[in-house]
C-alpha cells in the first residue's frame, strides 16, 4: 500500500475535513479525494461519510485508525534504519518545539551525544502544530511539547512542570514603567494573564519566546518567559525578577510514537528525566 494513502487518511481524521486535510498536506482536494477512494477500493470498505461539517468515520474506518499510525511510523523507522551511518546501531529523531530548544533540548541532545553514542541523531525543531504531525507520522520518534494535542498512536508523558516568570532589564521600573512585551505562550496563559493583568496592554507582542527574549535583552523592557531561559541571564544580573508578578505554570510533556522501538527510544525520554530532576534539584 502507498503509505501516502495512510497518511493522507489520519490527516483527514486530525482536521476532521477533506478541505483543511489538503491544506495542510499542500495538494488539491482532488488529490486527497482520489487518494482516500483508492485506500477504500484496496480495503474493500468506505473509510468515511462526508457531510457539510466535514468527514466522520465509518466502523471501517474506526478500525483502520488502530493501524494506520503504525503502518506510518513503522514506514519511516525502516527508512531510518535504512541510512543508519556505519558504527551506529540505530537512528532516533528527536525535537522540540521552538520555544523550548535552548537550553532543555541542546542539553538533551549533549546528554545523548555522551552516554547514547551508538545511536545516530536527527534534531528536529518545528513549531506546535507541524511537530504534532511529524511525531504522529513518525518522522520525529519523541519531541518536547508544550500543550500537545492528543491523536492517535501517541503517548503523552508531564516531565516537568516549568513556571513562566516576569523578567526585566531594569529593576528600578514598575507598572507602565516595565516596557511590557506581551510574549503568547498559548491559550492557557492568555487567560490566566488576563485574569492576573486586566489592565496591561503592551505596545509590543510576540508569539515565540526566544524571540521576544532577544529583543528584551538587546532593546530593554519586560516580559514573561520560561525560568529556565532567563536563569543565566538573572544569575549575571542582566535580567531581573518582578518580586510581586504573579507566576504561570508552564507543562512541558514528552510525546512519543506508541509504536517505536523500546530498546532505542527508551534511554532517550529516561536521560532527558534525569537531567530536568537534576535542574530541579540545582
Amino acid at each position: 500500500m502507498d503509505i501516502e494513502l495512510a497518511r493522507t487518511f489520519l490527516e483527514i481524521v486530525s482536521t476532521g475535513s477533506f478541505i483543511r486535510a489538503s491544506e495542510r498536506l499542500n495538494v488539491a482536494q482532488t488529490t486527497v479525494s482520489a487518494r482516500i477512494r483508492l485506500l477504500e477500493q484496496q480495503l474493500g470498505r468506505p473509510l468515511f461519510v462526508r457531510n457539510k461539517s466535514g468527514a466522520s468515520l465509518t466502523p471501517a474506518g474506526e478500525q483502520f485508525l488502530h493501524h494506520a499510525p503504525a503502518l506510518v511510523q513503522l514506514w519511516q523507522r525502516t527508512r531510518y534504519q535504512v541510512a543508519v551511518p556505519p558504527g551506529h546501531r540505530a537512528m532516533l529523531t528527536v525535537g522540540s518545539e521552538v520555544s523550548l530548544w535552548q537550553p532543555l533540548l541542546l542539553n538533551w541532545v549533549l546528554w545523548m551525544r555522551q552516554f547514547l553514542r551508538d545511536v545516530a541523531l536527527r534534531v528536529h525543531v518545528d513549531v506546535p502544530q507541524d511537530l504534532i504531525n511529524q511525531v504522529a507520522g513518525g518522522l520525529v520518534e519523541v519531541a518536547i511539547m508544550y500543550a500537545p494535542q492528543h491523536r492517535p498512536g501517541l503517548k503523552i508523558d508531564l516531565l516537568m512542570e516549568e513556571e513562566l516568570v516576569l523578567a526585566t532589564t531594569d529593576p528600578a521600573a514598575s507598572g507602565n514603567e516595565l516596557d511590557y512585551v506581551h510574549v503568547d505562550w498559548g491559550p492557557d496563559f492568555t487567560l490566566r494573564h488576563d485574569a492576573s493583568l486586566p489592565d496591561v496592554t503592551p505596545a509590543l507582542s510576540a508569539n515565540l519566546g526566544p524571540l521576544a527574549l532577544s529583543y528584551v535583552l538587546s532593546a530593554g523592557g519586560s516580559g514573561y518567559f520560561r525560568m529556565e531561559a532567563v536563569r543565566q541571564y538573572v544569575e549575571t544580573g542582566r535580567l531581573h525578577l518582578v518580586s510581586n508578578a504573579p507566576r504561570f505554570s508552564y507543562p512541558v510533556y514528552v510525546v512519543y510514537s506508541a509504536n517505536a522501538d523500546e530498546g532505542v527510544l527508551a534511554p532517550a525520554p529516561a536521560g532527558l528525566r534525569t537531567l530536568t530532576t537534576k535542574e530541579g534539584n540545582s
